[in-house]
């Protein structure tokens, strides 16, 4: 079956939208729910959850049948960069301190785009790690490390 559709990022978002709804339903489940005047913990984000699925379904689904270009090969490359930047920053914020953990987050995840500029990367680590520091370590409190230890 090829899937042909006019808008290649409505149809994937749709897709995530189903996934990620049916994770919280699935998890949710571990909770009681209760009823609707004595709602436990489990009815709200399997409510949402189900929400989602359903928002999902129709936006994947109504451009199953809409006519345009077909849907490409998925790319892999922003994919594996941009996942692996997450996975680094998340093994190196507690050794290496929020400051470079940030630095190595946004030039990793960089390197999966099309267009590399150095200038530009440079500028966005330096404003993005500034703006972590202030908000997570100075605005929110969070006991994180600004410098390796």
């Amino acid at each position: 079956m090829k899937i042909s559709v006019p808008n290649k990022r409505d149809f994937f978002a749709g897709l995530l939208f189903i996934f990620f709804g049916l994770l919280a339903v699935l998890v949710a489940r571990n909770y009681p729910t209760g009823s609707t005047i004595r709602m436990g913990p489990g009815y709200f984000p399997t409510l949402l959850g189900g929400l989602l699925a359903l928002l999902g379904l129709i936006i994947a689904g109504r451009l199953l049948w809409a006519s345009g270009e077909k849907v490409g090969p998925l790319a892999l490359r922003p994919l594996v960069f941009v996942l692996g930047a997450t996975l680094a920053f998340a093994l190196m914020v507690r050794s290496l301190g929020l400051v470079l953990a940030t630095l190595a987050l946004v030039v990793i995840s960089s390197l999966g785009g099309w267009e590399f500029r150095l200038r530009e990367v440079t500028i966005l680590a330096f404003v993005l790690t500034g703006v972590a520091v202030a908000l997570f370590v100075y605005s929110l409190g969070l006991p994180l490390s600004v410098w390796p230890q």
